[in-house]
This record gives structure tokens, sequence and C-alpha cells, in this order.
């Protein structure tokens, strides 16, 4: 577990010392580390009694194509580049910004999968 709470520097360098300890509000998840496979979503209760699905598998894709306007829902064959995190193209994890290959041509992703549990991308203009 991460604990995301206040940093403990002031902007001079100094160190803070906090009034209070760590919260449980104030933790955080693991990662989803989204993959290329068979579609599993998980569901996850946040804060206030709302629900985000993470997406922990995914295999098809709802590519936008600006050219004609139309989108389109097809399989994602590989991961070609994720500026995230060069590991991330060798393990063909899925995250906002990663490059996909996919049948009807290069993608990039616009969302992010971990926290809506759904993939959608914007067809790259032909190389």
């Amino acid at each position: 577990m991460r604990w995301q709470g206040k940093i403990g520097r002031k902007p001079t360098g100094g160190k803070l010392i906090p009034a209070r300890g760590k919260r449980k509000c104030e933790i955080g998840r693991e990662q989803s580390d989204t993959t290329i496979a068979a579609v599993r979503v998980k569901k996850i209760e946040t804060k206030g009694g709302n629900m985000k699905l993470r997406m922990l598998r995914g295999d098809m894709a709802t590519i936008a194509d600006p050219v004609t306007g139309k989108s389109k829902t097809v399989k994602i064959e590989t991961v070609k580049e994720n500026k995230a995190n060069l590991h991330y193209m060798r393990r063909n994890i899925l995250t906002r910004g990663a490059v996909i290959k996919t049948e009807m041509g290069d993608a990039r992703i616009t969302n992010r999968p971990g926290q809506d549990g759904v993939i959608n991308a914007i067809l790259l203009p032909a190389a």
C-alpha cells in the first residue's frame, strides 16, 4: 500500500514534523497493470460510495477514426510503444498514451483503462 498524504519537506528543504499520523482514507491501492487477455473487470468502491471499474485484462478496444468520424471495436494485437515505462511495452501493459497495434492499424489509448474499465483509442495516421 502507498500512503498519499502530505510531503514531508518544506519548499526550502527543511523537514516538516506532521501534527498527526497517517489516516486510512489517505492510503492508495495497488496498480491494476491492465494486460492483453480475455476481459476481466473488477468493481471498486471509492470514497463516498461511488463505484469505479478497474480493468485488469482486456483484448478489445474502441478505435475512433478521425478521418471518417466513425468508431469501431477491434482486437488488440500487441503494445508497440509505452512512454510511461519502457518495460510496459515488453509486458504488454495498457496505460493512457500507449500505442497499440490493432487490425485497423496503430492507435493511441486516450483513456485510463485501470480507472475507467474500458479501452478507448484514436487511430494514428499511417506513417
